[in-house]
């Protein structure tokens, strides 16, 4: 990997995006707006609040980043502009380390911004440290991003990232323990969990709902979710096509 050909390659996206002001505006406001609207359907309840708002505050960024990453990369296929870039002197690597890391500065955004409003206006109370809540949101920002990258490569249109999001987010979102424990499910139902990566990002969030110092626990969930995103970047890079369909 070159570092000067992934940070040119981050650049251009980071101006791509920078004129794009709908996936900004999906990728750093939504998230915020879906949490106010969460504090005030509970708005007679703040402990519910307290404990679904600290596992969405790393679900919404997850979400929304593996969509606009999956279109976003999608429409550099389809429009050529991939099989250019890789006509170059430009590896595959670079090629991914490049669009991660610009959306993964935007993740930094995004999980910043979600989580100040969460525990400064909203009035989340967790007891373990902001950092750590930052850290699992951000965390989960990246697994979004790196799973937007992979799922690109599979589509034909922008319609059929979409379409990824009910496959690759919705069994997560039911499995991870956010509407019911893991460990009440059907036996089968839970090793499946076990393996799913949002699983481990809902469980850090816990630990630093429940916890004030940092835990075994959370140290294993922010590893695998890490590792995860680590994982999925490689496979996005393996798949990487030289010529678009």
């Amino acid at each position: 990997m070159n570092g000067s050909r992934t940070l040119a390659t981050a650049a251009r996206v980071l101006r791509q995006l920078r004129h794009d002001p709908r996936s900004l505006a999906l990728m750093l406001l939504v998230p915020c707006v879906m949490l106010v609207l969460l504090r005030y359907v509970f708005d007679g309840s703040p402990r519910t609040f307290d404990s679904l708002g600290a596992s969405l505050l790393g679900i919404f960024p997850l979400i929304t980043m593996f969509l606009v990453t999956s279109i976003a990369t999608l429409r550099e296929r389809t429009s050529g502009t991939l099989e250019r870039l890789l006509a170059l002197p430009l590896g595959k690597t670079d090629l991914i380390a490049g669009y991660a890391l610009a959306f993964g500065l935007l993740a930094v955004v995004q999980s910043a911004l979600a989580t100040g409003l969460a525990l400064w206006l909203l009035g989340l109370d967790v007891i373990g440290s902001p950092w750590l809540l930052l850290l699992v949101a951000l965390l989960d920002a990246l697994l979004g991003t790196a799973l937007g990258l992979f799922v690109s490569a599979f589509a034909a249109s922008e319609f059929q990232a979409v379409q990824f999001m009910p496959a690759v987010i919705f069994p997560q979102l039911l499995l991870c323990g956010l509407f019911t424990p893991r460990d009440r499910m059907q036996p089968a139902l839970e090793t499946l969990s076990n393996l799913l990566p949002m699983s481990y990002a809902v469980d850090g969030m816990a630990q630093v709902l429940r916890h004030t110092d940092m835990t075994a626990d959370f140290v294993r969930d922010a590893l695998v979710v890490a590792a995860c995103a680590l994982l999925v970047l490689t496979l996005g890079a393996a798949t990487l096509r030289r010529r678009t369909a």
